[in-house]
């Protein structure tokens, strides 16, 4: 579906085939996820008369979940595999390193309040697309429910959180994503978060345990 909701969108080549890798690995309701996440990035973009590389923009926001899905080795969390996983196809699909670099920001960081609307056009408009279709944004207020028309949400509040906690049981480590941590905190009995003053508090302990006489 090229067009949705009045918004083209881009239709290389690459897009195709970032599309079909997406469609093939995720979930149904992660793909309608990121498709509908592409509309919104693109529509802001234009709005906004920005200049970026549609298809950049495109192929980024499409891709920034594969951190969610069987391509993810699990090892840390899911912003930084599926950057990871991202660059990867994207490099074997002639991407040059400059639009690499680009497209592992913004997905690295397409979680992350405050860092991603200071940068470059294509990792803000990634992070503010993802961000309409999870929270809603006051100008895109009337293109939601067409999007969601053409991309259902599929029940996105009760399996988007299950699958973060996923990550969680499969390895705790992943929850160094604060995404994760947020599922965990609901979902989990007896999670506890990582908080820098207990950090703080145990490293003051052992110091006083060192210099004891």
């Amino acid at each position: 579906m090229r067009e949705v909701a009045g918004i083209q969108l881009p239709d290389s080549a690459l897009c195709r085939a970032a599309t079909e890798l997406v469609s093939s690995v995720s979930e149904p309701f992660l793909f309608n996820h990121v498709m509908r996440s592409c509309v919104f990035a693109e529509h802001l973009g234009q709005q906004r008369k920005e200049r970026y590389d549609r298809e950049l923009l495109y192929v980024t926001t499409l891709l920034h979940d594969l951190g969610l899905t069987q391509l993810a080795p699990l090892r840390e969390r899911f912003e930084v595999e599926g950057a990871d996983l991202a660059k990867e196809f994207l490099a074997r699909h002639g991407m040059s390193e400059a639009a690499l670099e680009l497209a592992w920001d913004a997905i690295a960081l397409h979680t992350t309040a405050g860092i991603p609307t200071r940068k470059q056009p294509v990792v803000a408009l990634c992070h503010l697309g993802i961000a309409c279709d999870i929270r809603g944004l006051p100008e895109l207020a009337a293109l939601r429910q067409p999007v969601r028309e053409a991309f259902p949400w599929l029940a996105l509040q009760r399996a988007l959180p299950e699958t973060l906690v996923g990550l969680y049981r499969k390895n705790p480590a992943a929850s160094a994503s604060h995404a994760v941590a947020d599922a965990c905190d609901r979902l989990v009995p007896g999670f506890q978060r990582f908080n820098l003053c207990d950090v703080l508090l145990a490293s003051t302990e052992s110091e006083t345990r060192a210099e004891a006489p």
